[in-house]
């Protein structure tokens, strides 16, 4: 399904959830430092030099506020990341985080506003190099990186401290946004993001910590798919006061139609992670493309009741997943259960709308990161997205972490993506 539509997103199963979070627990106290601060607005005219009209008629990319919400010292830092388990190596710096605010527009291209995480290094270079990091799936608002303090500080924090700067959007509808979140839609996802970049920019800049312009691009999970995109936009020139330099998603479900809607299936996702990201999945789509035309199409009873309200973006991984069923058999009705094996309609349509962001040339190198033992996001996304781009001319090699589950394939890549990041800088 997409990004964080399909099937991606942070694993989600009551163990692996439960687990992230005692490990990051002793940490959390570490960036509670500067927490309620106001914000301070920071206007930006709407029609700003670098950005394409049809960009800015909503004032896309208007910083309207910047609140700090984290200020760690180097040993703060590698302490949080040690925490979950990660290489902290590549930690050179102390950090401070700030939420903005800022406008974009929704899949239909109304004006709304976001937020997102901006982590800037305590030293480095005056003027910093831009890392776009795009997270993985999540339920709740308060698991976003501008307000929570878990496992969506963990791919900022590594990179900000390795001396760049990290911009790391909310997505809509989560953080401090309105609405609820087009959980999987890649086109908003990749709006909101390029969007959060033109805040950051702004921000950096009264922050006295200018951005060079060169970007950076990874992510994880959905959030890998985000990145992919994003990449492919920029390239395309979206705004060019941006370059990307070089990219690097993290096990994102490229392939929702041949790959990750398979592997719901065929028993390549595990039973718990298969039933939250269909049932986020559908409920998110049903609100962009016509899947039904009553909950009770799709789901069972008692389900079919209650599936939508519990992915309102104000329920938990840990209060969904105990009201769902163990199996999609349980959860679909059998008509539904079929034709998801074998979309056609707006099933398939929402499918292919999220997929075929492979299928372009980078100008810039391009590593996929990935593991065999990923039960959530299969490593067939990854090397179909391989396959796609040496389709056109375009080398990516699949960096296979082994027998690593969905979230520890993001801890074993994070510091490789940083170190390869720096020797790519290196060269230019």
């Amino acid at each position: 399904m997409q990004n964080d539509n399909s099937l991606t997103g942070q694993q989600t199963s009551r163990t692996g959830r439960r687990i992230a979070r005692r490990a990051t627990a002793a940490a959390a106290v570490l960036v509670l430092a500067a927490l309620g601060v106001a914000p301070a607005v920071a206007q930006q005219p709407v029609g700003a030099p670098g950005a394409r009209h049809s960009d800015t008629a909503h004032g896309r990319g208007t910083l309207l506020g910047i609140t700090p919400v984290a200020d760690l010292d180097r040993a703060d830092v590698a302490r949080f990341l040690a925490a979950g388990g990660m290489d902290t190596g590549t930690v050179r710096h102390g950090l401070r985080a700030y939420r903005l605010t800022y406008r974009t527009v929704t899949p239909q291209g109304a004006p709304t506003t976001a937020t997102g995480l901006l982590a800037l290094p305590k030293g480095g270079p005056h003027r910093l190099d831009l890392v776009s990091d795009t997270h993985g799936t999540m339920a709740h608002r308060d698991y976003a990186p501008s307000v929570g303090e878990d496992f969506g500080r963990f791919a900022p924090y590594l990179h900000a401290s390795a001396g760049r700067a990290v911009a790391a959007p909310d997505y809509l509808g989560l953080g401090k946004g309105p609405g609820r979140h087009p959980y999987m839609d890649t086109k908003s996802s990749v709006t909101a993001t390029v969007d959060m970049l033109r805040a950051a920019r702004t921000a950096a800049r009264r922050l006295d910590r200018p951005l060079t312009g060169d970007v950076y691009a990874s992510g994880f999970s959905q959030g890998g798919q985000v990145a992919m995109a994003l990449g492919k936009a920029l390239g395309n020139g979206v705004d060019r006061h941006f370059t990307l330099r070089a990219l690097a998603p993290v096990s994102g479900p490229y392939d929702i139609e041949h790959a990750e809607m398979p592997a719901l299936f065929d028993g390549r996702v595990n039973d718990t992670s298969a039933v939250f990201y269909i049932s986020y999945y559908l409920t998110a789509q049903s609100r962009l493309h016509p899947l039904y035309k009553d909950p009770s199409e799709a789901f069972s009873k008692p389900y079919a009741a209650i599936v939508d309200d519990l992915f309102d973006t104000g329920h938990t991984e840990e209060e969904i997943i105990p009201a769902l069923p163990a199996t999609l058999k349980e959860l679909l009705t059998d008509d539904y259960y079929r034709r998801l094996q074998h979309p056609t309609g707006g099933l398939l349509d929402a499918a292919r709308a999220q997929d075929g962001n492979c299928a372009w040339k980078p100008q810039v190198p391009v590593r996929l990161y990935s593991s065999s033992g990923d039960t959530d996001v299969p490593i067939a996304n990854a090397r179909h997205c391989a396959a796609d781009l040496a389709a056109r001319g375009v080398e990516a090699p699949v960096v296979d972490q082994g027998g690593a589950d969905h979230n520890t394939t993001y801890m074993k890549s994070g510091p490789q993506i940083v170190r390869w990041f720096d020797a790519v800088a290196a060269r230019r």
